[in-house]
Parts: C-alpha cells; structure tokens; sequence
C-alpha cells in the first residue's frame, strides 16, 4: 500500500487532470447533435491517452481512478446512463487510453514528442485508429446490452470509434504540446506575431463562415488557415488552431447555427460528416507540421553548409570571382576585395562600360590591360578555360603578378552556367628562382588545403600526381595508382563501375575533351562516398596536350539532400493528389500549367492536351470541357478575375471522362510575389453535382408542404368556425328551451315567449355574422370596417356578459380612459375579441373563493388604444403557447379562441399578449392602432 501511494502523483497534477476530463465531457455533451447517441467527439480520449503517454507506467493507476471518478461525475451531470453501464463505457475508453499509449510510446521507442513525421503517424495510425476500437466495441456493446436510447451495436460502433478517434487527434496534440514544449522559450518577432494576429483573424472568420452556412463541403475553407498555422508556427500553431476549430465548432452546434445541426432524418449522416471534418482537419494539419518542421530542419542545415563553405571561400589564400557565362563578374571574395581595397563589387562600375572591362581596366597593369580582357572575351566567348599572368594593382597602389586562371562550371547539357576564376599571387616567382620556387611551395600549400581532390596525369592518363587531401582521402598515393604494366589503376574507383569510366577516360584522352563523371570513390577505411571529378587538358602553344588537371568534390551530401528534397516534394505531390478536390493551376495570362492527378482522371486530359498551334490553351479547355450554355458565364467570369486580380467563384457543370457533365464548385485565388504581382493562379473545382439533384428535391418537397399546409389552413378555418358558432348556438339552445316552458304553461305565457323568440333570432343573426366574419377572417377578403368610439363597443359587451358573470359571482371593474378618438375596426370582430378574452377570465376565476373582480382598463398610451383585461385566477403557465391553434387547457375547450382573437387583433394591425399579474392571475393585453392599420 505504501508503494502505490509513494508512486502517486501530485494532487495539483491529478486536479488538473479530471477538470480536463470534465470539462471534456462537456465539450462531448455540447456536440452531441444525433438524438439518442450520447456523444458526436470524445475529447477526454485525447487528454487521458496524452496523460498516459507522458507519465510513467506504474502511475497509470492513479490517473486511470482519476479518469474513472471525472467520467461518473460526466455520466451524472450530462448523460445519465445507468451506473453498471457508465463503469463499463469508461473502461473500454481507459482501455483505448492505455493501450493507444502503450503502443505508440513502444513504436517511437521513447515518450512521444511531436517532432518528426513518425511520431505523428504513430499518434494518427495507433492512437487515434488502433486504440479506439478496443473503446468503441465496449461502449457500442454496452448501449446495446443495456438499451440505452434503444442504440444497436452495428449502428452505433462506427459512431464511437470515430468520436474517439477524433477526439484523440483533436486533444491529443494540443495536450502533448502544452506538457512538453510550451516552456520551450521560443520567442516570436514582431513580424511573427502580426502573422500570428492576421492568421488568426482569417481563421475565426473563414471558420465561422464555412461551419454557418449550410453546405457541408464548405467547412474545408477553414483548410487554408489551418495548413497555413501548421507551417508556418509547426505545432504549436496546429494545437492552438485545433482548439479554436473545436470552441467554434461547438458553440454554432449549440446555438443550433452549424451546417452539421439538421433535422432528425439527415442528422446521422451529418454526424459523421463533422467527425470526419474534425478528423481530417487535425490529420492534415498534423501531417504538415510535421513535414514543415523537418523540411525547416534541413533548411538550417543547408544553410549552415552554405555558411561553412562561404566561409572556406573566403579563408582561402587565393583570389577567388565568380562570372556570369557571358563573362560578367558577380562575386569576389573577401581576400580579393580586401587585396584590391575595395568594401564592394559595385565600387569596380563605370558608366559606358562592362564591368569586366572596367574592372581590368582599374586593377591590372596598362601593359596587360589589353592582352588580358582579349583572353578572357575569347574564352567566354568558346567556353575554354583560360590562363595568364598579369599585372594586378593593389590596395596601396603596388602592382604585383598573379596567375589568374577561369575554369566554367557546365550543366548536364555542357551549357556554362558561370565561370570560375581565381588569381595566384606570383609576383616573386616572376622577379627571382627563389621566388619561384617559394611560390610553388605556396601553392602546393594551397593545393593540398582546397577541400577537394586534386590529381595530376600525363598527356596519356598515367596519373602522375595526387594532393595530400586526395592521398589522405583514399589512401592511396600515385605510384599505388600506376598498374604493373604502366596504365592507369582503377582501384580507387567502385568495382561496378570501373569499367565504364575507364571507357570515359580512355574516350577523353584520345579526344582532348574534357572529362566529367560520378561515381562512387573509395576512402582508406574501405567505404564508398559519391564524388564528381572533372579534368581539363592543359596545351602548349600548339594545342598539344601536356598534361591533366582533375579535380574530385565529394557530393554525397550534397546528393543526399538533393534526394532528400525530391523525397519532399513528391509528397507534396501525393499530398495534393490525395485531397478529394479537383486542382488545377493557371498562369497570370491564363493558361493551364497543373491539373492534379484527380482532375487528369476525372476529365481524361492533361495540361498538355490542350497546346494546340494559334490556339489559347484556356479557351480550348473551356471548349472542351465545360458545358455549351456555362461557357459564356465561366469565360465573363474567368476573364474578369484574371484582368482585375479578384477571387473567382461559380457554379457551372463540366464534362467527365465517360462523357457526363457534373456540376462544380469552383474557386480560384492568385498568388503574389513580394510586390503584389499575381506569379500564379491557385483553383479547385468541387463535386457538388449530388447536392444540385438534392436542392431540386428539395424544392419539390417544399412545393409538396405548401399544399398541406393549404389543407391544414381549411381544417383550422372549420375548426375556428365551429368555435365561435359554439357561443351563439348554445344561446339560442337555451332561449329554445326557455320558450318552450313559457308556451307549455298554463296558461301561456305568450308575452315572454316572444320576447324569447325575439332574442333566439338575434341570436341566429350574430352566428351569421360569426361566420361571414370569420370566413373574411382566413380569406383575407376586405372587411367592412367603421370608424367607431371603443367605448360603445366595451359597453354592448359587457351587457352581454353580464348576466353570466352575475351568474358566476364575477364582479367587473371597468375603467376607460375619457376622450379616446374614434379608430377603425370591424365592430363584431372586436367584440369576438373581447367577448373570448372575458369569458376566459371568468371562468378562470371559478376556483377563486374570495372576492371574484374582472377588471377591465382601456387606455391610450401612444398612437394606440391598448385593452388590458385582468382576473385573479391561476394565472398562464405557457404564455407563447396558448395562442397556438388547437392548443387548450380546459377538458371541453377546443383550442381556437385565443388563436383567432390572436388573429383578429393583427388583422387590424395590433397585438395581442399575455402578462403575469401580481399577486396572481393573469392580464390579457391587446392593442388597434389609431389609424386603423391593416396587418
């Protein structure tokens, strides 16, 4: 006991922990937007597997108890599953958790770091795929077994696996980031953090957008953003962005404002669409940071070889330029310049002439001056290297020789890209032996130094000298390399391809051409490195051969690097083949330069197809492949987008292989170089053939609901009319029987029938009425409104109520407000109005014990007459509701009376709401404007 608790960690560490769960649990809940399904994205699945990634083995109990205590406490709060079926869901995720962790710390062979390609893959393929299997199949066999929601195994299981797995790959990262490297102390510049902020603005703005609308391929426009965090700021920036992409994602879920919230029949399906958006959006950003950070990686360390070898360049004892091929000098190294005292090549231009001319003319003796530019021009001019001594000026005035010699370095295609030159200081050796032979100490000196091998032959290719580096190098020095029988030896060379070079050696010497090969060279402790060997012929006056200069650069790095970067590159290249997106490429002018591999297979054409001699390449394609009647919109737009440099974007149908026009979304953005200047044109096209065929069933559909709602409208109209005919037919119901006992007595009483005749006419006349007006009502016909005092109508009304609130021991409080003006209105839709609303609160008040008082205040607090009509019942417990139609809280009631007066009232362009009323009951309040508007 006392070993597990001396392995416990420490409580602020085990806190912060289950909030995290927590807080994940209800990040889970929030998204959960299938009915029945508890959860859409697992976040706790990230922090758990994170957790257990980053801290040792035999603490796992501690945060598994933790884990297990936060997951109860979410089953509580949030999802209320039984108690044995919360134990058992939560130790099918422990199981993912551990496992997943297992797995990839045992692939990486170390605690995961997030810093090469193989981690992240190892964290994507065996956390985030392998692990939440073991989780889904509990959790999916654990809702079945239990009947939760009534959730079947095969329906839910795909489901769970990819609700953990996103959430993995959504947490995971930012929890990994946050433990290991967010103290790393990396400080951002000034520039960086303006990128950060614009960054930022662009993403909450094109996530908002993209997630609100409703189409749900346009939730990948947050892609850009994203991929641009991932390179740009690495994974930090992926961490960062993944949490805001998930806050956004969840609060427009919750506010019901997402594309992926529909209704029940498409809710699943959209479901799966926004786990796989989450998943494939921490993927992608995931995969290119971590490509971004080992491409930056070898960025540095080319430099740093660019850095060494500049410095070399410069250390080096010689006067070193470099030419264009046309033999214009564009670099002199720093024991040049500070020879000739000169702070910049620029110092050396002169106007109205080349700056070779200028230069020669400003630095080498008057008496070379000549002899040396017509050298050098004639080489350039051949493309043969070139020698001479000359006469070169120095910083303090003094002129002395040099030995200038011009190698050109060539491409594959033996074009010269630029010419090398380099220029010897032997100015002793031309004024004395002693001289001489001190500088050809030196240059010996400076020979073996030049971080090349450097070797010798006779006119016959017998080699006949090495540099040290070369016998140092290879072990091997000359008399090594001549055979027995006097030829050249191979045995530097690998055997694999001895035989080929010594056929381009024995083809160089009885050519004169120069020699140029690659091939694998043996070092003196038996290896192999790849080295690149040039030799040059050096003439006599009468163009015969006297000897062989050859140099042996080793490029193995320089090759790997190289391969290395192709390797990049072609990922890219797959990286953008494998996005579910038709990309294709356009020049500023127009013209097509890149179709992905999606887009070749789709339409069955490539870029190349669509050169033709005098013809433009776009407006072929757009012949080609798009349909006749989208071709004058696609060309209008497309051209207007590339003369003004705006975004493109339409909607038009383009023709598939097999010969079937489809229709696409597309979108294109330029891409700019430092000055503004568009450099390219970046599109995609979209399949959204399938949502076109949806929109138009929709549209059927709707037309379809408009027909049942016009039924539903008949069937509301039949409804309200037997509501309101119900009060007139009962009243001459009971006039009917009254009569009958006044003519039944004995005698009769004649005088009171009649009068009871009389009121059973009135009667029938008002359910007429009733009805004409209703009918008006739901037809929309024009009533017939007059300009009548409110007053009057308040007070026919409550004669009419009175005997019924006598009856029922209701006391009315009428107060009306003096000089209200006349208003417009339809007199026995009014008094409907008020007849309905007073009937209500007197009947309200039949369970009140005490004094029974309907009070009634007509009042005009602007350009309105507003009726308020208060009892002290017991009160509206739905205020919106009761003015729905067939909406009733009485046993008998059918629901229409509150609908219709609700209807009556913004007729005349009023309203009508209900209010609480203190201390208790409730107050009805209606509104008719004084001008007598017309709803």
């Amino acid at each position: 006991m006392m070993n597990i608790w001396s392995r416990r960690p420490p409580f602020p560490h085990l806190a912060m922990f289950f909030a995290a769960y927590v807080l994940g649990c209800g990040f889970a809940q929030a998204l959960a937007i299938v009915p029945g399904i508890t959860v859409a994205i697992w976040p706790p699945a990230g922090v758990f597997m994170a957790t257990l990634i980053l801290t040792p083995v035999h603490s796992w109990p501690w945060w598994i108890l933790s884990g297990g205590v936060a997951e109860m406490f979410g089953q509580a709060v949030w999802f209320h599953s039984p108690v044995i079926a919360g134990i058992l869901i939560y130790l099918g995720n422990a199981l993912c958790a551990a496992i997943g962790a297992k797995l990839v710390n045992w692939v990486c062979g170390r605690p995961l770091r997030l810093e090469t390609l193989p981690e992240v893959l190892a964290l994507v393929i065996l956390g985030a795929g392998v692990a939440p299997i073991f989780s889904a199949t509990v959790g999916s066999a654990t809702l079945a077994w239990f009947g939760v929601e009534n959730q079947a195994f095969t329906s839910v299981w795909p489901l769970f696996w990819i609700g953990d797995a996103t959430g993995i790959l959504l947490v995971g990262p930012l929890a990994l980031t946050i433990i290991q490297h967010w103290r790393s102390g990396t400080k951002l510049s000034a520039a960086k953090w303006v990128e950060a902020g614009v960054l930022g603005l662009l993403f909450l703005a094109s996530a908002a957008l993209s997630l609100s609308v409703d189409y749900l391929a346009s939730a990948y426009v947050i892609m850009p953003t994203l991929l641009w965090a991932a390179v740009r700021f690495e994974f930090k920036g992926v961490a960062v962005a993944l949490t805001l992409l998930a806050l956004i994602t969840m609060a427009l879920t919750i506010s019901g404002a997402s594309h992926f919230v529909g209704d029940p029949g498409t809710q699943r399906e959209k479901q799966v669409m926004l786990q796989l958006f989450l998943a494939v959006s921490a993927f992608s950003s995931l995969i290119v940071a971590a490509i971004s950070r080992q491409n930056q990686e070898a960025l540095v360390s080319l430099r740093q070889r660019e850095r060494e070898l500049s410095q070399l360049v410069d250390l080096m004892p010689v006067h070193i330029r470099r030419m264009t091929a046309a033999g214009e000098p564009i670099f002199f190294n720093r024991r040049l310049l500070e020879f000739l005292g000169l702070s910049d090549l620029a110092e050396l231009d002169k106007p109205g002439a080349t700056r070779l001319a200028a230069a020669i003319s400003s630095l080498v003796h008057p008496d070379d001056a000549g002899e040396l530019l017509s050298t050098a021009r004639r080489s350039f001019a051949n493309g043969e290297p070139f020698a001479m001594k000359y006469r070169m000026r120095r910083a303090d005035g003094v002129y002395r020789w040099v030995d200038g010699r011009g190698e050109p370095l060539c491409d594959q295609t033996g074009a010269i890209e630029q010419w090398y030159v380099i220029s010897i200081d032997v100015d002793d050796e031309m004024r004395a032996q002693e001289a001489l032979r001190s500088s050809q100490h030196q240059l010996q000196q400076m020979i073996d130094a030049v971080p090349t091998l450097i070797w010798c032959m006779t006119p016959e290719g017998i080699p006949c000298y090495l540099n040290k580096r070369a016998i140092d190098l290879t072990g091997l020095n000359v008399k090594d390399m001549i055979a027995p029988d006097g030829s050249r030896f191979l045995a530097v060379i690998h055997p694999d391809e001895r035989e080929k070079l010594d056929r381009q050696f024995a083809e160089a010497i009885s050519t004169g051409a120069p020699f140029a090969a690659r091939y694998r060279q043996r070092r003196a402790n038996g290896t192999y490195r790849l080295v690149e060997s040039r030799a040059e012929p050096l003439r006599d006056n009468n163009g015969k051969i006297i000897q062989w200069y050859g140099v042996s650069i080793d490029i193995e790095d320089l090759v790997n690097v190289r391969e290395s970067l192709h390797n990049r590159e072609r990922e890219l290249s797959q990286l953008v083949d494998m996005v579910p997106s038709l990309l294709w490429r356009l020049s500023p002018k127009g013209e097509p330069t890149f179709f992905s591999r999606r887009l070749i297979d789709y339409c069955g054409m490539d870029v190349g197809d669509f050169f033709r001699p005098d013809a433009d390449p776009l407006a072929v394609a757009i012949e080609t492949l798009f349909h006749p009647d989208d071709i004058v919109r696609l060309k209008d737009k497309l051209g207007r987008s590339l003369s003004t440099g705006q975004s493109f974007s339409l909607n038009y149908r383009m023709r598939r292989a097999d010969g079937v026009y489809r229709w696409m979304s597309g979108r294109a953005e330029p891409l700019r170089d430092d000055v503004g200047r568009i450099v390219q044109w970046f599109g995609l096209s979209h399949d959204i053939d399938d949502q076109v065929r949806i929109e138009e069933e929709l549209q059927l559909a709707r037309d379809s609901l408009t027909r049942a709602s016009q039924v539903a409208s008949l069937a509301e109209l039949s409804a309200a009319i037997a509501h309101e005919v119900n009060q007139p037919l009962a009243a001459i119901m009971a006039n009917s029987e009254a009569c009958r006992r006044w003519l039944g007595a004995t005698p009769p009483n004649i005088e009171r029938a009649q009068t009871t005749v009389e009121r059973i006419i009135h009667n029938a006349n008002s359910a007429g009425d009733v009805v004409s007006h209703i009918r008006a009502l739901f037809k929309h016909s024009n009533e017939t409104r007059t300009s009548t005092l409110l007053k009057g109508v308040i007070d026919d009304v409550h004669s009419l109520m009175a005997e019924e609130a006598m009856r029922r021991r209701v006391r009315f409080k009428l107060e009306v407000e003096s000089d209200l003006p006349p208003i417009s209105l339809d007199r026995v839709q009014v008094q409907q109005v008020l007849v309905n609303l007073i009937r209500n609160g007197i009947e309200a008040m039949d369970a009140v014990t005490d004094d029974r008082v309907l009070a009634i205040h007509v009042h005009r607090p602007g350009d309105a007459i507003q009726i308020d009509i208060t009892d002290a019942g017991k009160g509206v417990e739905a205020p919106e509701k009761v003015f729905e139609a067939f909406y009733t809280t009485k046993e008998q009631g059918m629901g229409m009376g509150l609908a219709i007066c609700r209807s009556i009232v913004e007729s005349h362009g009023g309203k009508l709401w209900v209010e609480p009323n203190e201390p208790r009951g409730a107050r009805f309040i209606f509104t008719l404007p004084i001008g007598g508007g017309v709803a």
